[in-house]
C-alpha cells in the first residue's frame, strides 16, 4: 500500500526548496554585480586596458564561434577575455605597465606575475564561473610548454586561455600601446602564423587565418579603430570606440530581463 506523506511535510519540503532557490538566486546575482564592478574598475584603473580586453573579448568569441563551440563555452571565454588582465591591477605592477621605457629584468619578472594573481582576485567567485580563474591564469601558456606561469603544454592548458592567447596577442600587435606602435593586418597575421604550433594551439591558428574568420577579425579591428568615430567621442568626453560585447547582466532597456551569469 502507498504510504500517504502528510501535506505538512510537503509543504516544510516546498518552503525548503524555495528559500535555497531564492538564496542561490540572490548569491548568483551577487556574483554578476561583482562581476560587473571588477569590469568598471579595469575601465576606471585604466581606459586603455578597458578597451583592450573588450577587443579582445569580441576577437576571442569570433574564434570560438568558427570552432563551433557551444554557448556556455563561449560566454566563459568571453569572460576568461575580459578579466585576462585584471591582474595588472595589483599596486606592485600598475606603475610598470604605465611604464614607456624598457623594463628591467626585475620588471619582467613583475609582470609575469599578473596572471595567477588575477586568478587569485577572481577565486572567490569560482563557485559560481568554475573555468574563470584557471583561463586567467593561463592566458601567457604556450603550446609548447614555455609559457608562464606553470609551464602548461598542449591540451593542459584550458581551451579558454587558448583562444584568449591568440586574440591577445593579435591586439597587442595591430593596436597602439604605451611601448609599441600598431602594426598592419599582414603583420599580425604573420605573427600568430609563425607562433603556430609553439606558442599557439595549431588547429586554432589555422582556423584564425582562414579567409572567412580573417574577414571577420579585420572587420572587428576596423570598426575597433575606426579614426572619426574615436575622435567624435573624445570630443564628447566618451570612451574610445571599441566593439560591443554581449557580457552583460543589467537590463540594457525597459523591459529586457536581465542576464542570468552562468546561462
Amino acid at each position: 500500500m502507498r504510504e500517504i506523506v502528510p501535506l505538512s511535510v510537503t509543504v516544510a519540503a516546498g518552503g525548503l526548496l524555495y528559500r535555497e532557490h531564492t538564496a542561490r538566486n540572490k548569491a548568483e546575482r551577487l556574483a554578476a554585480a561583482t562581476m560587473e564592478t571588477l569590469l568598471n574598475a579595469i575601465d576606471a584603473n585604466d581606459q586603455e586596458t578597458g578597451n583592450h580586453v573588450r577587443r579582445v573579448a569580441s576577437y576571442a568569441l569570433i574564434l570560438a564561434e568558427a570552432a563551433g563551440l557551444n554557448g556556455h563555452t563561449m560566454r566563459s571565454i568571453e569572460r576568461v577575455a575580459l578579466f585576462h588582465d585584471i591582474g595588472k591591477l595589483h599596486g606592485a605592477l600598475t606603475d610598470i605597465f604605465h611604464e614607456v621605457a624598457k623594463l628591467t629584468p626585475e620588471e619582467r619578472r613583475a609582470v609575469k606575475t599578473h596572471p595567477q594573481r588575477g586568478a587569485e582576485v577572481l577565486d572567490p567567485l569560482s563557485a559560481f564561473y568554475p573555468d574563470l580563474g584557471s583561463g586567467v591564469a593561463a592566458h601567457h601558456e604556450r603550446w609548447d610548454g614555455k609559457g608562464y606561469p606553470r609551464g602548461l603544454k598542449g591540451k593542459r592548458i584550458p581551451l579558454q586561455a587558448r583562444i584568449v592567447a591568440i586574440a591577445d596577442s593579435f591586439d597587442a600587435i595591430t593596436h597602439r600601446r604605451r611601448y609599441s606602435a600598431a602594426r598592419s593586418l599582414g603583420e599580425a597575421m604573420k605573427a600568430i602564423r609563425e607562433g603556430r604550433g609553439t606558442q599557439f594551439d595549431p588547429a586554432l591558428v589555422d582556423l584564425f587565418l582562414s579567409k572567412p574568420i580573417t574577414a571577420r577579425i579585420e572587420k572587428a579591428m576596423r570598426q575597433a579603430h575606426a579614426p572619426r568615430r574615436a575622435a567624435e567621442k573624445r570630443r564628447h568626453g566618451e570612451r574610445e570606440s571599441v566593439p560591443d560585447v554581449t557580457f552583460r547582466w543589467r537590463t540594457r532597456s525597459r523591459g529586457s530581463p536581465a542576464r542570468d551569469p552562468q546561462r
